[in-house]
C-alpha cells in the first residue's frame, strides 16, 4: 500500500512538473477527430438555442441566441478512500427575444453555490460500498434544470437571479440569488453572495458566500473566502461553514498557480467547531487546445470528526469549455 501511495504521489508531481514547464500558447483549433466533435457539439448548442429562442416571438438575426457549456472529469486521491472520479456538467442558453432576461441552465446545479474564482476544488468525494464512481449518484447530480430570470429586482447596484426547476430528476425547487461587490479602494474589493433554495424534497438549503480580495498588481492577488451554509431536510439540521485564504498568481494566457490555508468545521449549539484545516496549493493551465484546460491540487487536510489524521490529497481536473 505504501508502494502504490508513493507511485501515485509521484505521478502527480510529475503532472505538475511538466505542466509547469509546457508551452505558454496553444492553438485555438485543429483538425483532428477531437476538434471536429468540439465543433459539432457547438453547433447543437448553437441550434438549440435558436430553436429555443424562436418559441417566445420573431428572433433578430443581428441578434441571435447562444449556449456555453463547461464539462468537467474530477479525480481525487487521498490514501483512506483512494480514488473516486465525478463528471460535472454546467450550461446555459441565452434567449435573446426575452430581453436577455431569462435563460435556461442545467447540469449540476452545485456549481452555483462556488465563489467566481473557486480557491480550492478538492471536495473529497466519496461513493458508497468503496466505488470509484458511482453512476446514479453522478446522474442526479448533473440532471437539473431550470429557467432562470436575470435582473429580478431591476437594480444596478445587487445582482439577482430566480430560478424555478427541477433537480435530482424528481427534486422541484425555487432558487433566488443576490450579489453585490463593494469597491473600497483601489486595490481592496469585496463581495457578498446570498442563495436560498427550497425543493419539493431536498427542502431548505441557505448559503452565504463572502469574498474579499486584494490586489497586489496586475498579476498577483490575496483573497479570503468565507461560506456559510444551512440545510434543512425532513428532522436534520446542518449549519456548516469554510474559509480559504490564499494567494494567487496570474501566469498570462489563462495559466495561474495558487496556495494558500483551508479551514472546514460545522456549528452546533451555536458555537463554530473545527473539523479540518491544511495548506493547499494549485495550478490550472489550457493545454493542447485553448478550450480544454488542467488544474491540479494537492493538499493537506485532516478530519476530526472521522478521526483521520493529516494526509496528503490530491485532485486532477479536466474541463472543456464549448
Amino acid at each position: 500500500m505504501q508502494k502504490r501511495n508513493q507511485s501515485v504521489l509521484f505521478i502527480l508531481a510529475a503532472c505538475v512538473s511538466s505542466l509547469a514547464m509546457a508551452d505558454d500558447t496553444v492553438p485555438a483549433s485543429g483538425d483532428t477527430w477531437v476538434d471536429t466533435q468540439h465543433g459539432n457539439v457547438q453547433g447543437t448548442l448553437k441550434k438549440w438555442s435558436h430553436g429555443m429562442d424562436g418559441w417566445f416571438g420573431e428572433t433578430d438575426p443581428n441578434n441571435p441566441a447562444s449556449a456555453n457549456l463547461r464539462v468537467m472529469v474530477d479525480t481525487e486521491w487521498n490514501k483512506y478512500d483512494e480514488f473516486s472520479v465525478t463528471p460535472r456538467i454546467r450550461g446555459r442558453v441565452k434567449l435573446p427575444v426575452l430581453e436577455q432576461k431569462l435563460n435556461v441552465v442545467f447540469g449540476d446545479d452545485s456549481l452555483d453555490d462556488e465563489f467566481r474564482n473557486e480557491a480550492s476544488n478538492y471536495q473529497n468525494r466519496t461513493y458508497r460500498d468503496g466505488k470509484k464512481y458511482d453512476y446514479r449518484s453522478n446522474r442526479d447530480q448533473n440532471s437539473s434544470i431550470a429557467l432562470r430570470w436575470n435582473e429580478l429586482l431591476g437594480s444596478n447596484d445587487i445582482d439577482t437571479d430566480f430560478d424555478i426547476g427541477i433537480r435530482s430528476g424528481s427534486d422541484l425547487y425555487a432558487r433566488v440569488k443576490a450579489e453585490k461587490d463593494w469597491q473600497i479602494n483601489d486595490k481592496l474589493v469585496t463581495g457578498l453572495e446570498q442563495i436560498y433554495r427550497y425543493g419539493s424534497k431536498s427542502e431548505h438549503h441557505v448559503r452565504t458566500n463572502w469574498d474579499t480580495r486584494y490586489q497586489e498588481d496586475g498579476k498577483t492577488f490575496i483573497s479570503n473566502q468565507l461560506h456559510l451554509q444551512y440545510e434543512h431536510e425532513d428532522d436534520r439540521e446542518d449549519w456548516t461553514w469554510g474559509n480559504n485564504l490564499y494567494r494567487q498568481h496570474d501566469l498570462g494566457e489563462n495559466r495561474y498557480v495558487n496556495y494558500g490555508l483551508h479551514t472546514h468545521g460545522y456549528i452546533e449549539d451555536k458555537k463554530f467547531n473545527l473539523n479540518s484545516y491544511g495548506p493547499f496549493a494549485g495550478y490550472r493551465q489550457p493545454i493542447w487546445r485553448k478550450w480544454l484546460f488542467v488544474q491540479t491540487e494537492v493538499n493537506y487536510f485532516n478530519n476530526r470528526k472521522d478521526d483521520r489524521d493529516h494526509t496528503v490529497g490530491a485532485l486532477v481536473r479536466f474541463e472543456a469549455l464549448f
